[in-house]
Parts: structure tokens; C-alpha cells; sequence
């Protein structure tokens, strides 16, 4: 059987692509054939590139600077404009094809539809967990809301997660809908309710041992609609 051949974007300093080589192993562990976003100029050159896809992950990466609320912290770098523009245009040249979104990505998704995001969680909203390992942030539980993919896919209404993040959902963007929160109320997944995006402020590539099950039902959706 074909591989569904997978994007997966990567971060970008002094000139160079970087990516967690974790993002790699899980599509592959999944089925899927990884295939590197590169920096490309243009709208043409990246819709030509998104042509050889079956669907795309965008990863975890430093602060966005479009619909945040308030300032970003200094403990989080700003997303290099670079890395913005790339991630604009695949996000863009996907059409109707799957996409998944990794902390970072979730919230791109999230920005990118006309939602807003806290510049600084856990300063902006009270009573909320440190979601930062350099902030002292430790694995928890989030609520799964029924009916949602990520309820689905592990059959349970909680999840023991990760956490990697400053930033955080804070409006929804249109045709979005919340399908996981946190204890403290952040919210911890999104889904289109068209079903073609998910996106999860955790990292589940760093938790392969629980949720693989998570990339196997992403490339098997990029299977059937590739």
C-alpha cells in the first residue's frame, strides 16, 4: 500500500531548517512517508510543492506575534519572519488536504483563522498550571470533550499530556471548535468542524508509547482523502 506522503515543517535560525527528528519517527511509526517543508518564496513554488502531499503537521516552534494578547514574554523568542511566511504558505497551498498541529501549530491553525492567543499564559489567566518545563511545568490530565476525533481515537475522556508551551488558544477561530481542556480551563486541543484539522498544544511526538494511535488515525485520514 502507498505511503501518504506527510509534510513536516520545521523551525528556522541564522539560515538554517531544523526539526526535532521525533516528528520524523512518528509519521513514519504511523505509516506515513515524511517529507520536509522547505523555505520557499513564493505561493506558486510552495503550491507546486504541496501537490506531492497527502497532508501536513506543523510543528512546535517559538512564540507567534499575530493575534496575541499582550506582550510576549523574554523568556520566549518570537517566530522568525522566515519561518512565519513558509508556514503561511503551505498552511495556504493544503486546500482541503489533513492537517495536525503541534503546539505551536495548533495555535498557527488557531491565529490563522482568525483567532487570538495569550502571549503569556499562566501571567494572563489566573489559577493556571506552569505549562513550561523551564517554568517548572509537568505532565497532567485534560478533559476530552465526547464526540470529538481525539475521544475517538483513544476511547477515553482523559489523557495524561505533556507540556511545552507559554502560549495558549484564547479565542477560537472560526470553524473551530475546542475538543480538550486542562484542569485550569487552558485549552489543550482544537478541531475544525469541517474534520479536516486537529491541532494539540501538547507534544505527543515525545509520547509515542501513548499516542501513536494519534498519527496512525492522522495518516490514515490523509490515506483516504490523498
Amino acid at each position: 500500500m502507498t505511503q501518504p506522503r506527510i509534510g513536516i515543517t520545521t523551525s528556522y535560525s541564522d539560515g538554517r531548517q531544523k526539526v526535532d527528528h521525533n516528528y520524523i519517527t512518528a509519521i513514519e511509526s504511523a505509516g506515513g512517508l515524511p517529507l520536509i517543508v522547505p523555505m520557499l518564496q513564493t505561493q506558486s513554488a510552495m503550491e507546486s510543492f504541496a501537490t506531492l502531499l497527502d497532508g501536513l503537521v506543523i510543528t512546535g516552534g517559538p512564540g507567534l506575534t499575530r493575534g496575541i494578547v499582550g506582550d510576549l514574554p523574554q523568556d520566549l523568542e518570537p517566530v522568525d519572519p522566515i519561518r512565519d511566511r513558509t508556514d503561511t504558505l503551505i498552511y495556504e497551498a493544503m486546500n482541503e488536504k489533513p492537517v495536525l498541529g503541534i503546539c505551536y501549530g495548533m495555535q498557527f491553525i488557531n491565529a490563522q483563522s482568525g483567532g487570538t492567543l495569550y502571549a503569556d499564559t499562566v501571567n494572563q489567566l489566573e489559577n493556571t498550571l506552569m505549562h513550561s518545563p523551564k517554568r517548572g511545568g509537568e505532565d497532567h490530565a485534560v478533559r476530552v470533550s465526547s464526540g470529538s476525533r481525539l475521544r475517538e481515537i483513544f476511547s477515553s475522556p482523559e489523557l495524561t499530556v505533556n507540556t511545552y508551551h507559554i502560549q495558549s488558544v484564547a479565542e477560537v477561530g472560526q470553524g473551530l471548535k475546542v475538543t480538550a481542556e486542562g484542569s485550569d480551563g487552558v485549552i489543550e486541543a482544537v478541531e475544525s468542524i469541517d474534520g479536516r484539522m486537529i491541532g494539540v498544544q501538547f507534544h505527543p511526538e515525545r509520547m509515542l508509547d501513548n499516542m501513536l494511535p494519534l498519527f496512525h488515525d492522522f495518516v490514515e485520514q490523509c490515506r483516504r482523502q490523498g
